[in-house]
């Protein structure tokens, strides 16, 4: 892994990947280097504007890339099944749960739940299950299927509160954004165990950037219309952090490498902040065999979702 780079991801052809949250940042970075090395990539983006943009800036980088635009919206349940319903294609070899929102104001999804809960953790946990079929279809292939979950350092903020997930005795922005990354990497924990119980080709694994320079910083402070914290965020963007470019090497080392193990957990090697991909620490109780199966029942009776598939 010392020194690994974007040179060294094995060639993607024939494979087919969804990348949510793909129209900017690390989202778009996943996509260009999957489809530069043949794979066919569909960016899962919410707005269908910046999405389909994304795709002609993405073809433009690399000329000849098999992309298309789906329509996403990981706050609305609906969305998420009418876009897992219509995947142009019955085998999928990858699946990056990549989008989320970061430190928002309180506010709710279309479903009722904490925004932040709802879009990081129940939309790609709703989004997970119903591609698991096309996901198991691609483990039937040599090289078997892959789901990483990109989540961030500010798990440590805070663990799992599985009586008040949706953060309604009292929000507090930053611990509310900390319990969704620990909820995506209970998730990843929790769905590495069944598929192996099952016995199927499918790595779970987890990623974070450390600190990378995206729009995801200042998103909040924006839409509150808090301009000093903003141009802080941007200030910090600036002089601190590494590249999208870089950022997205965690990721792309998770969905590409070969020997990737089951729950692992890649970030930047040096301080978890920046640098090459290395496996990272992560807090035990993101490794809690009780509070992931606590987690993913609560998860599956919200959303509705079911993987029973893995236990036919």
């Amino acid at each position: 892994m010392a020194g690994w780079s974007v040179r060294d991801m094995p060639g993607q052809g024939g494979r087919v990947a969804v990348v949510t949250g793909a129209n900017s940042g690390l989202g778009y970075v996943t996509s260009r280097e999957l489809a530069r090395r043949g794979a066919r990539v569909v960016l899962a983006c919410r707005s269908e504007a910046r999405g389909t943009q994304a795709v002609r800036r993405l073809r433009e980088d690399v000329p000849g890339a098999e992309v298309e635009f789906g329509r996403l919206d990981l706050g609305d349940l609906a969305s998420v099944r009418e876009f897992a319903g219509s995947l142009p294609c019955e085998r999928l070899d990858l699946l990056v749960n990549n989008a989320g929102v970061m430190a928002m104001p309180y506010g709710v999804t279309a479903d009722g739940f904490e925004t932040q809960f709802g879009v990081n953790h129940l939309g790609h946990f709703a989004l997970t299950a119903l591609l698991l079929p096309a996901l198991l279809e691609a483990a039937k292939g040599p090289a078997g299927a892959r789901v990483v979950t990109v989540s961030s350092m500010a798990h440590l903020l805070a663990a799992i509160d599985p009586d008040d997930l949706n953060s309604e005795r009292r929000y507090r922005r930053w611990v509310a954004y900390g319990r969704s990354k620990t909820a995506n990497l209970l998730f990843t924990h929790e769905l590495a165990r069944r598929v192996e119980a099952a016995g199927a080709d499918v790595v779970a694994a987890a990623a974070h950037p450390g600190y990378a320079a995206t729009n995801l910083q200042t998103a909040g402070p924006l839409a509150e219309g808090r301009r000093g914290a903003e141009r802080l965020m941007a200030l910090g963007n600036r002089v601190l952090a590494q590249s999208a470019e870089a950022g997205a090497l965690p990721t792309l080392y998770a969905a590409t490498a070969p020997g990737v193990r089951p729950d692992s957990f890649t970030g930047p090697s040096l301080a978890m902040w920046r640098g090459a991909p290395a496996p990272s620490w992560r807090a035990p109780w993101t490794r809690d065999d009780r509070a992931g199966r606590r987690l993913w029942a609560a998860s599956e009776q919200l959303t509705g979702v079911s993987y029973d598939v893995l236990t036919r």
